[in-house]
């Protein structure tokens, strides 16, 4: 990555967590935070390694590690509002376990995790060296006041982490596949020896345009706020519809919902019936489960013009027939 970049990301998590490290030793820029978390599970994993899922999770964790002839152990968050169950957490952890993938805030849940949480994890951490994945993508997501807690806050975790960010995600361009890992000096020489053989570059017009932005604040700063007000007109136009809101989304730009009250079909059944009889789009949770789970949890995305949201309230008050 260009210097004027790696340089303003310096400064930027310098500012937000007090962490030191340096642009040129401990910055990579990275076509995209997926190439990242592939590149960084490439660089540690070898055959029969253990990595620690937690799902419901984002669907490229899994075969990236099985790829590597790595083996995912699965481990199920506490539906529907995807709390860290830290029992079976600690269960999982075995004579063979490589590395963990953490996720906050999560995909697609919407939980946030909180200081708690990363004590726990620190704890594990400390019984046993293991490496850490810790996917913060939606890192500017968080609502109602919450702070997203990064392992960069924490030196104990950072030691053997690679923290994974994505532009796309901040800045609303995911289709510039802009990201970077931030990791320490061992780890982030190991993951660019892995990484010069696999993407020989990144797109040099967009780093300067983020170098350049990243001067100003501003942007990424309000996104709580901006983000917030995206639920909250979404959450007040299906107020009346026959979902269940177990909770109102706590970071990222996805919302829970159940539909007990409206279907008994499976949710990859419903999200099909959804899409081609009342002409919204969502995504089943199963989808994000290695064993197929199926709790009648849907996902929707609120991250769209409001026009665009009050169509698709107007179109999903067709459901308040099927009562």
């Amino acid at each position: 990555g260009i210097p004027e970049l790696r340089e303003a990301l310096e400064m930027k998590y310098r500012s937000l967590y007090g962490c030191h490290f340096h642009a040129e030793t401990n910055i990579t820029i990275t076509p995209g935070a997926t190439y990242a978390i592939y590149t960084a599970l490439a660089t540690i994993i070898e055959t029969g390694d253990e990595v620690i899922v937690l799902e419901p999770a984002y669907d490229s964790y899994i075969p990236n590690i099985i790829v590597q002839g790595g083996i995912p152990v699965c481990v199920p968050l506490i539906a529907p509002t995807f709390a860290v169950d830290w029992q079976k957490v600690n269960e999982a952890v075995t004579s063979r376990t490589k590395a963990i993938i953490m996720n906050t805030p999560h995909n697609p849940g919407g939980y946030v995790w909180t200081k708690e949480d990363m004590l726990e994890l620190k704890k594990i951490v400390q019984r046993k060296q293991i490496y850490l994945i810790s996917d913060e993508v939606y890192e500017h997501l968080t609502f109602d006041g919450r702070k997203h807690e990064s392992v960069l806050a924490y030196p104990e975790l950072y030691a053997n982490a690679f923290v994974i960010y994505s532009f796309g995600k901040v800045f609303h361009a995911t289709g510039w596949k802009m990201g970077y890992c931030i990791a320490p000096d061992g780890l982030s020489n190991e993951f660019r020896k892995m990484h010069q053989f696999l993407s020989f570059s990144c797109n040099t017009p967009m780093q300067y345009a983020l170098a350049e932005y990243l001067k100003h604040p501003e942007p990424y700063l309000q996104l709580p706020d901006f983000y917030e007000a995206k639920r909250d007109f979404f959450m007040a136009l299906i107020r009346d519809l026959p979902f269940t809101v177990h909770e109102s989304s706590r970071g990222t730009y996805f919302q829970t919902l159940g539909y007990d009250k409206i279907s008994s079909l499976g949710d990859k059944e419903f999200a099909a019936w959804l899409t081609r009889e009342i002409g919204v789009a969502c995504i089943p949770f199963s989808a994000f489960y290695q064993s197929g789970k199926d709790d009648h949890l849907v996902r929707f995305c609120f991250a769209k013009k409001e026009e665009t949201l009050i169509q698709a309230a107007s179109r999903l008050k067709k459901l308040n027939a099927f009562l």
